[in-house]
């Protein structure tokens, strides 16, 4: 694969995120570029009431033991990271998914170091 393909990003490197960006709202009210704040998104409380968890309990009830396969080939050593982006005048949330890496950090302004900042 030519370089330009594959990007600049190693999975192993560093990446920096600056903790406000200057990008496009999509809010109604906005529309046009803003300050957003910039958080890492985490994974929300898994609910009791989805249908495949209420699938798996009731399968699981009773005798019998374990009945659906637990994973335990894992391959992937990093995650994707997805930044939540808050618009600071109508507080629009934004998701935008960024390369997979190790080590993510939000830092307080931009880093001038070898790894791209986002």
């Amino acid at each position: 694969l030519p370089r330009a393909w594959v990007g600049p990003l190693l999975p192993g490197a560093m990446v920096n995120a600056p903790k406000t960006k200057r990008t496009f709202c999509k809010g109604p009210k906005c529309c046009k570029h803003q300050v957003h704040r910039v958080t890492q998104q985490k994974t929300g409380k898994a609910s009791l009431f989805a249908q495949g968890k209420r699938r798996y309990d009731k399968k699981q009830a009773g005798f019998g033991g374990q009945t659906k396969p637990v994973f335990h080939k894992k391959a992937k050593t990093t995650k994707k990271i997805t930044l939540r982006l808050t618009c600071t005048q109508c507080k629009t949330v934004r998701l935008l998914a960024i390369k997979r890496t190790k080590h993510f950090e939000i830092t307080e302004k931009k880093a001038k170091s070898k790894g791209p900042s986002f």
